[in-house]
C-alpha cells in the first residue's frame, strides 16, 4: 500500500511535539496512520519487522520527522530495544499505537485450528500488546503521560462470519486488556482505548475477496454497502492519539460502517 501524502506538507498542529510510535507501520494500515500523524506534527516511530525506511524517507521528504526501527513484537527484547529508540531519538513517548497483529490463513474454527495456529496469532495480537505496553508505559510517565491506542477489531464485539477463532478471541483479549489498562493509568494521565475497525480495504483483504461473490458475502452484512478506506481507520487512531479525546478511556472506538449496529442489513 503507497502512502498518503502525495504532496501534502507537515504543518498541522494536532499532534505537534509528540513522539508516537507505530507497530506494524511499514505497510497498510499502520503506514497510512504514521504517514497522518507525521503531517499533523508528531515525531513518528515507525517499528516493524518489515523494512520501513520507505515510510520515513516519504514523511521526511514531507518535511515531518521520522525514524524507524526493526521491531518483533513477539520478541521482549525486540520491543524493549523500539521503546528505548524512540527515546534516545526524539526524547520520549507520548503515542503507542499498538497496531502490528496477524491473521492467519489456517485459522479456522475450534476443531480445525491447531495450537500452533492458535499460539502464534495470540503471541502477535494478544501478548504482543503486552509487551508493548509493558514497556512503553514506563517512557510514557517519564514523559508526562499519553495516549494508548490498542487495534481491536469489530470481530470483539460479535463473531466473525468467516471462522478465525484465534483471530476473534486475539482481538477479544485486546479490548478487555485496554480497559484494564485504562483504569490502572487513569489518574497517572495514561488513556488506553482500542481502535476496533470493520473490513477496510487493503490489498489484503481485495486479494482475498478476489471476485465478485465473495465481496458481495462480505458487503451484506456491512449496512453503508461498502468497504472502510484505511484514512477512515487513521483519522480515528488521530482522534485517539490527540488531546481531543482527553476525556476518553477504556473505550472502543468502532469504525465499522454499522455491522455491530445492525441485526439485519437494509435491502
Amino acid at each position: 500500500m503507497t502512502g498518503i501524502l502525495g504532496g501534502r506538507q507537515v504543518g498541522d498542529a494536532r499532534l505537534a511535539g509528540k513522539v508516537a510510535l507505530i507497530t506494524g507501520s511499514a505497510n497498510g494500515l499502520g503506514r497510512v496512520a504514521a504517514e497522518l500523524f507525521a503531517t499533523h506534527g508528531a515525531h513518528v516511530v515507525v517499528a516493524d519487522v518489515e523494512d520501513g525506511s520507505e515510510v520515513v524517507a516519504a514523511i521526511q521528504s514531507a518535511g515531518g520527522q521520522a525514524t524507524f526501527v526493526t521491531t518483533d513484537v513477539s520478541n521482549d527484547d525486540s520491543v524493549a530495544d523500539a521503546i528505548d529508540h524512540a527515546v534516545a531519538t526524539f526524547g520520549g513517548l507520548h503515542v503507542l499505537y499498538n497496531n502490528a497483529g496477524i491473521s492467519p490463513g489456517d485459522d479456522d474454527g475450534p476443531l480445525n485450528t491447531s495450537d500452533a495456529t492458535w499460539q502464534t496469532v495470540l503471541d502477535v495480537n494478544v501478548t504482543g500488546v503486552a509487551r508493548c505496553c509493558r514497556h512503553g508505559i514506563p517512557a510514557m510517565l517519564s514523559s508526562g503521560g499519553g495516549s494508548i491506542i490498542n487495534v481491536a477489531s469489530f470481530v470483539a464485539h460479535l463473531g466473525a462470519a468467516t471462522p478465525q477463532i484465534a483471530y476473534t478471541a486475539s482481538k477479544g483479549a485486546v479490548l478487555s486488556m485496554t480497559r484494564e489498562i485504562a483504569v490502572i493509568y487513569a489518574r497517572q494521565g495514561i488513556r488506553a482505548n482500542a481502535l476496533c475497525p470493520g473490513p477496510v480495504l487493503t490489498p489484503l483483504l481485495a486479494k482475498f475477496l478476489s471476485d465478485d461473490a465473495k465481496r458481495q458475502r462480505r458487503l451484506v452484512h456491512v449496512p453503508m454497502g461498502r468497504f472502510g478506506e484505511p484514512i477512515e481507520i487513521a483519522n480515528g487512531a488521530l482522534f485517539l492519539a490527540s488531546d481531543e479525546s482527553s476525556f476518553m478511556t477504556g473505550q472502543s472506538l468502532l469504525i465499522d460502517g454499522g455491522i455491530t449496529a445492525a441485526y439485519t442489513t437494509p435491502e
